[in-house]
This record gives structure tokens, sequence and C-alpha cells, in this order.
């Protein structure tokens, strides 16, 4: 793990910082932020006269590197005043840790440019999401580099600090989603989750294979028996919320998905490591709940297993019946994912009577034909819970797209043999049918959200808070602006 998990505040002017890069910022309309104006007549209108010249427009993503008075200034670039954002001050402050990192410099300062707490949040978070780095494999130190430290200056500000606690949950998140199946296994999740609950005081249960086998939780069950390596199924819960209904969220923990039967293609199979990015948008919110301690209650379930096409691997033809008691017939064993959510689904609304209930996972490529790596699909069976869902995507810049449930969709997945199936019509709205399969195992009195993320859990454009090659951690924000933790 390689990223800051700590960010101190300052009162320090400019020209006392020892920090090796100081950042402050300018506007489109050429002007400078406070601190960058008080160091512009300090030295003689340094950034004005760079301004004057045209070397410095303000625009949002630029980035000067000034040297006065023996200290090193990067002047950001903000953009329009009138439409700065938390997603720029999270953008420019991502951008003032991967400069730091590449320039080699182990110490940053940061002008804290934001009025308003949302913002500032925002900075928070930046600083640490530019940070990261996943170097856990790397043998050789050549070119390693690392962040050392960060501070902000201005006043103080909690929203700075809760900024940070979250940007360390999506980093975790990262990491869990980077680590290679061989590390990464449902074990791995069980452990973390265990790190987690005693960090946060949480209580936690892992059921073995025997154990939910024998509970009837055959889609988990069915999945798992093409491989040796320990499946688990993970209860997190943070009661911290009095007599409030939980809030129940739901990660799909396939650690590595090899299609089993119908097996994958080889090309890009390494990148199936990622198919338990829903797990870990699931363990990477319950990390922030542990630091922040809000007063809520959430219950984190992950179902975790391999899918490899092993001798007593399931196959096309198997009936597996769900926890909540329903037939599944299998038509493809790469349709896995809504196999072990479908037990995890029932469980939550036989256990919980949960407000609502939200899912994450890396269930359909269709959903990457649809939106590619730029937005997840949501879809649901709640008008108020799917706005709120929209809200927090608003908020926290990690977008969205709902798609219909409508009846005609719903249909597509019943089976002429079995209750229902595990795929849709073919080559028809594939990320709709894996979401109406979804549907069939939550009590229809309690709302609920599916998302597929498997176009923005990794392979995101690139930039200052997103590292090329890397889990993107997407959803943690978002959740936990849901949650309002």
């Amino acid at each position: 793990m390689a990223h800051l998990s700590k960010v101190d505040l300052s009162n320090e002017q400019w020209n006392e910082t020892n920090a090796g890069l100081l950042a402050v910022g300018i506007y489109q309309d050429k002007s400078l932020t406070h601190m960058a104006k008080t160091i512009d007549d300090s030295s003689d209108g340094v950034f004005s006269n760079a301004i004057k010249i045209g070397d410095v427009k303000g625009k949002e993503g630029e980035a000067h590197f000034f040297y006065i008075n023996d200290q090193r200034v990067l002047l950001l670039g903000l953009g329009k005043k009138e439409k700065f954002n938390s997603n720029t001050a999270r953008l420019a402050a991502g951008k003032v840790s991967r400069m730091a990192i590449d320039k080699k410099i182990s110490d940053i300062a940061v002008e804290c440019f934001c009025d308003n707490d949302v913002a500032r949040q925002a900075l928070g978070e930046g600083i640490v999401l530019g940070s990261y780095q996943f170097l856990d494999y790397k043998t050789k130190d050549k070119g390693r580099f690392e962040l050392g430290s960060a501070k902000v200056l201005g006043p103080d500000n909690e929203y700075i600090f809760k900024g940070v606690s979250i940007a360390d949950a999506v980093c975790l998140a990262r990491d869990l989603g980077n680590h290679p199946g061989n590390f990464s296994t449902p074990s791995k999740l069980a452990a973390t989750a265990k790190e987690i609950a005693e960090e946060g005081g949480m209580n936690l249960t892992v059921f073995d294979r025997d154990e939910f086998t024998e509970m009837g939780m055959g889609g988990l069950a069915g999945v798992a028996q093409g491989t040796d390596e320990p499946p688990k199924f993970i209860i997190l819960e943070y009661m911290n919320g009095g007599e409030e209904r939980p809030k129940v969220l739901v990660g799909k923990g396939l650690t590595f998905d090899s299609g089993g039967i119908s097996i994958k293609g080889a090309n890009k199979m390494d990148e199936m490591k990622y198919d338990m990015c829903g797990s870990s948008v699931v363990l990477g919110v319950f990390k922030a709940l542990a630091l922040l301690k809000p007063n809520l209650n959430v219950v984190g379930i992950v179902p975790s297993t391999e899918n490899l096409s092993g001798s007593k691997a399931y196959k096309p033809g198997d009936i597996l019946k769900a926890y909540n008691g329903k037939t599944i017939e299998v038509l493809n064993t790469d349709a896995e994912g809504r196999l072990i959510l479908a037990d995890g689904l029932s469980y939550a609304s036989k256990h919980y009577d949960p407000e609502y209930i939200l899912d994450f996972a890396t269930l359909t490529g269709a959903v990457l034909v649809a939106l590619g790596h730029v937005a997840t699909g949501v879809m649901g069976t709640d008008d108020d819970l799917m706005k709120k869902v929209k809200e927090s995507s608003t908020s926290t810049g990690e977008k969205v797209w709902e798609f219909p449930l409508w009846p005609e969709f719903c249909k597509q997945v019943q089976s002429n043999i079995a209750d229902v199936k595990n795929t849709g019509a073919p080559m028809q709205a594939g990320s709709i049918a894996g979401g109406a399969f979804l549907k069939e195992f939550v009590d229809e009195k309690i709302p609920w959200v599916h998302f597929d993320i498997a176009g923005t859990a990794w392979g995101a454009k690139t930039d200052s808070v997103n590292p090329k090659g890397s889990a993107t951690g997407w959803g943690v924000r978002l959740v936990l602006d849901m949650l309002n933790a």
C-alpha cells in the first residue's frame, strides 16, 4: 500500500512553510486565490507577469512551477470561478500529489482555496487519492518514490480530515482490487473484514463452505464447486444508529473468474482479478465507517469464491436452489456473479428488515458496451432511492445512468424448467437481464438498487486521482455520501 493516510493542517504563511512544494491557485478570469495574491504582492508580481505574457491562463488542469525566495511554488489552474466545485478541488489537489511524486518531492503544502465544506472534503480526498500507487510487487527501488507528508494551509476544518479518511478507504478498495487472485482470495477478504471489524467495533460473521451449503445457499455453493480455494460468506454489522433500520450493502466477491465450464478467452483473462471489486466497495465503505464512526446502522454482505473449471465444477444445464428457495437454471457458468449475489440478497431480505439494499458487482460486459468506462449502470425498484443515488452521483462526481427494469425484460429471465435462468435473451439488454435476475431475490417490499460497475471498477480514464492500470475504488465515495456518513 503506497498512499498518504494522514494530512495535517497548518496556519503557516506561505513563506513560513518548509514543504518542498507549495500549491496555490488561479482562476480563468486571472484572479488569484488569497495566498497566491499574497505571494504575488510579495514578489514583484511574479504571477501577474506570467499572466500578462500569456504563459498562465488559469484553465482547469493547468499547473506551472515558480521558484520564489527559495520556495518551489505550483500555481494551479482552477478554471472558471463560477463553475468551481468539489470535483475541481479534488482534481487540483490530486495534481499536486501526482506532480510531487513525479518530481520526487517528499512533502507538500496546499492552500485551502475552498469556500465550503463539501469542497474542503474533496480537497482532502484529492491529496490522498493523488498520492496512490500500487507498488506491493515492485522488488527494485529504481524509480520508486512515495509522497511522505502533506499539509493544508488554512483554518482548522474537520471536513478536510473527513475527506482524508474517505480517500484512505477508497485506497483500501483499490488495493484489494489490484492484488492478484492468488493474494486477494476469499480468505483474504475475510481477514480484511476482521481487521475492519476490530478497528471499528463491528460484528463479524463468516460462514465457510459447509456452513453456507447447509444453510441452503445453493448459488454460492454451486459456483464454488470448481475451486479448492475456501469460499466465504462474509457479514459485517456496524450498529451505531440506535433503533433505525439498517442499510444493507451486498458486494460480489468473485476473486477470480475463469468463466468456469463456459470458459473465457485467454485475452485479458488476467483482468478477472477485478471481478471482486463489488466486495471492495463494501469493504471500503466499512473501512470509512470504522474511521468516521457515524451514527448509523449498516450491514455489509460479501459472498466470495473463485469460479474455476475443476472436475467438480457446476455445469451448463445444472439447477441450483438459492437461499430464498427459488430454483435457477444455469445456462452459462460465466454468469456466475448473479448466482452468488442471489444468496447475498436473499439473506439480506430475510434477516435484516433493511431500509434499503444496494448491491455492487462487476456483473456484465454489456454495461461496458453501453456506457464505456465513464458511468455505472444502475437499476432498481424504488424511485425515491434511485433519486438519492443520482443526487450522490452528482455530489461526488461518480457518474451513474439508470436502465429500465420493465416487465418485458424481467420475463426474459424466466425459465421453462426452473423458476429463473441466469441469462436473458441472446445479445439483448445483457446488463438489464442481470438486474432482472437479481430482482428475483430481493423481497418486493424492500427498496433496492443494483450497481453494475464492470465499466468503472477499473479501466477508467487516467487523471490526477485515478492512476493508470489500477482499480478505481469507484462507489465508495458515492455510498458514503448516500449514507451521510
